[in-house]
């Protein structure tokens, strides 16, 4: 379902650590009903400016609105339209699955009966049923991103964001979490995530950008993006990187 406003709007966001600047002033529009992805380097300022988009980490300048409500100024709604799953997340991980969910459900208001509905359906789909009592902080850690996945979910947000999804999960549960995330955006919702992962983002993304240095080198379609290359060659290019001569490490040779 689209509407006038982008899913989500970035505006000058920037950001910097102990005088290093991460994000050096992002502008990115998510249109309503796409599937996003940012790709970029490890250090390029992904979950910086992930963290900023969705309220968890305060800007030192520009802004963001989530279908037009801003983030900063009125962050419980936004906050409601919003589903995410951050990198390296902190869950209540004592508690079983079906009680993290229940927990989440309880923190957002939802009536009771309504979150343990969907916290079965959740968890079914997501291959975690069979977990049955066992704490979260004994899961793998594919089983950990879906059950995290299932706390972004719980309450029907309109966008998703979701930083390294696919990050240390197995080839099994990230089929899984593809399949849940297409059927998402098919049913009218919108994906953002964060990877340099560039086959899963070609079979999946309908919209790409790329950042590097904290700032976006290249944004646009997969198509614009790519062009008539790789997605990868593209990446290497923007981001740039050396290329061995064949003198290097000679001695490796024999």
């Amino acid at each position: 379902m689209t509407g006038e406003h982008p899913a989500l709007e970035l505006r000058g966001l920037a950001k910097s650590f102990d005088g290093k600047v991460a994000v050096a002033g992002v502008d990115l529009d998510v249109p309503a009903g796409s599937f996003y992805g940012l790709l970029g380097p490890n250090g390029a300022g992904k979950t910086t400016t992930l963290s900023m988009a969705v309220g968890l980490l305060r800007p030192d300048a520009g802004g963001a609105r989530v279908l037009g409500q801003d983030v900063w100024a009125d962050p419980v709604t936004a906050k409601q339209m919003l589903g995410v799953l951050p990198d390296g997340v902190r869950l209540f991980d004592r508690l079983s699955g079906g009680e993290l969910l229940a927990y989440h459900g309880l923190l957002r208001g939802m009536d009771p009966a309504v979150v343990d509905k969907r916290s079965a359906e959740l968890l079914d789909v997501l291959a975690l049923a069979d977990a049955g009592r066992t704490m979260v902080v004994d899961y793998s850690a594919g089983m950990k991103k879906k059950i995290g996945l299932a706390c972004a979910l719980l309450h029907g947000p309109r966008l998703l964001v979701l930083d390294e999804p696919f990050e240390a999960v197995d080839p099994v549960s990230a089929a899984l979490i593809r399949d849940i995330l297409q059927r998402y955006v098919a049913g009218g919702g919108t994906v953002i995530f964060s990877s340099h992962v560039m086959e899963v983002v070609q079979r999946l993304c309908s919209h790409v950008a790329i950042l590097a240095g904290g700032t976006i080198k290249r944004v646009g379609t997969l198509e614009q993006v790519r062009g008539d290359r790789s997605l990868e060659d593209v990446f290497v290019e923007v981001v740039g990187g050396r290329t061995a001569t064949g003198e290097e490490l000679a001695w490796l040779s024999r």
